[in-house]
């Protein structure tokens, strides 16, 4: 079977991720609930005539994937597959909205068309030029990880040489209003929210998109390997060491080989038991990340968790802003990222340097 490669990385974020090195211009902000987004200047890469049309997740979806390609040398790909939570909620908002102040005449279909969650595959595959294999994963919080998994298998099985995949997801006011109200967000005026600290459950939230090419050949340019990947829908506290011992030894490696772990910690203290109990026990002894903190907790957050850990294995370096603990190792060649959220939706990633 082919081996996954990471070639290229493009990241929109809550952070300055694009035109930086790694996180090096990192701000924490511990005082808002919703992270607003660092965006790019759009006309370097979109035209401006089409620009005014897209939603945010769809001109942030075009960017970091342009900016992935341009990394990995690539014109184009034979597979899209993205991941989306919510997709283009902005233009799904604003489709709904006009049914109701025009009383459902008159509607002009634009936002409708462009509400649609596979709409940033669309827009990039149009830009390309890209006819080929072009899909969208709506998951919940594995939604990155479904896309990452067939990118991998297709890869696996020859049926693809190079991919682009990626996570994307917008916030918008009305639906941010609605997760306040169902207590998914922390409550306002109660700052500084502080993601270890936390001791009540909601997140802050953020939204961004992080896209990755991938090759079935290691280059000059290769940042890391895919070695393994698997989902799980429920599991107890209890189990996940297990499972995590039982991942790794699928890939003939022992939890002392785990370089560095990347947990998903997001504030919300029950979904945060589970990297607690880690953090205290199972990986006492290796150096620990954390990212939430910087890209705010949204259902594709987790591409931006392997944009980290990808940057580690790149520039062999950890940066203070999402050290867990002290630990720190002469070099990192395995990484383990762990992500779920509130019990539900487990993911395991691991990775490697080439």
């Amino acid at each position: 079977m082919k081996k996954t490669y990471i070639n290229g990385l493009g990241c929109i974020s809550a952070q300055k991720t694009f035109d930086t090195i790694f996180l090096e211009e990192a701000e924490l902000n511990e005082d808002d609930i919703i992270l607003p987004l660092k965006a790019p200047v759009y006309k370097d890469f979109i035209p401006p005539v089409a620009i005014r049309r897209m939603a945010k997740g769809v001109k942030n979806g075009i960017v970091a994937s342009t900016l992935a390609l341009r990394v990995a040398h690539l014109e184009t790909v034979d597979a899209i597959i993205t991941g989306t939570g919510m997709g283009c909620i902005e233009d799904s908002e604003k489709f709904l909205k006009a049914i109701l102040d025009n009383d459902e005449q008159f509607l002009t279909p634009t936002s409708f068309i462009q509400s649609t969650h596979n709409t940033v595959g669309g827009q990039i595959a149009l830009g390309l030029q890209c006819k080929a294999y072009n899909l969208t994963y709506v998951n919940g919080s594995v939604s990155f990880e479904s896309a990452l998994f067939d990118a991998k298998m297709k890869i696996e099985e020859g049926e693809a040489s190079s991919i682009l995949v990626g996570g994307i997801d917008e916030t918008s006011d009305y639906t941010m209003s609605l997760f306040k109200l169902a207590g998914f967000i922390k409550e306002e005026n109660q700052g500084p929210y502080s993601v270890l600290e936390a001791t009540t459950n909601g997140v802050v939230f953020g939204e961004g998109a992080t896209f990755f090419a991938l090759e079935n050949e290691a280059k000059e340019n290769t940042i890391a390997e895919i070695l393994d990947l698997e989902i799980l829908n429920k599991l107890d506290v209890s189990e996940v060491e297990d499972k995590i011992i039982s991942f790794l030894a699928l890939n003939n490696f022992e939890l002392k080989d785990v370089d560095a772990v990347v947990l998903g910690y997001n504030g919300d203290v029950d979904s945060d038991s589970y990297y607690k109990n880690l953090s205290n026990t199972t990986f006492v002894n290796t150096p620990q990340v954390y990212y939430k903190h910087l890209s705010g907790e949204y259902d594709t957050a987790s591409a931006f968790g392997l944009w980290v850990g990808s940057k580690i294995i790149q520039t062999q370096n950890i940066p203070d802003i999402v050290k867990l603990n002290a630990l720190d190792k002469p070099a990192y060649k395995t990484i383990l990222l762990y992500n779920q959220r509130n019990g539900n939706d487990h993911s395991f990633t691991l990775i490697s340097s080439c």
